[in-house]
């Protein structure tokens, strides 16, 4: 069975930084995406970035410069390095796994994002 696992989640003043961890154990598929969607209050999940087993990256405007994902193979997991933030950053994040041969996902439980003076 697969799991993943959020951590580094927190309360963060404006124009400061987080780091969030995804740690994905069981049997997965090594071609794969892993990415980092959020949520906030009132609001639809949306994918804010993303990584291919090969390393390549796309972002959402709305973090484009901001944000930098990235991933150890070797670990199975995913980093999104998160700078400058700002309040309207404030959200539940989650980390995803899309296996590209099976199409199966995965999602982990969530962390909270608070960015607030």
């Amino acid at each position: 069975q697969v799991q993943l696992v959020e951590s580094g989640g927190g309360l963060v003043q404006p124009g400061g930084s987080l780091r969030l961890s995804c740690a994905a154990s069981g049997r997965i598929f090594s071609t794969n995406v892993m990415g980092w969607y959020r949520q906030a209050p009132g609001k639809e999940r949306e994918r804010i970035a993303a990584i291919s087993s090969g390393g390549s990256t796309n972002y959402a405007d709305s973090v484009k410069g901001r944000f930098t994902i990235s991933r150890d193979n070797a670990k199975n997991t995913v980093y999104l390095q998160m700078n400058s933030l700002k309040p309207e950053d404030t959200a539940v994040y989650y980390c995803n796994v899309v296996e590209i041969r099976t199409t199966n996902m995965y999602w982990g439980q969530g962390t909270q994002v608070t960015v607030s003076l």
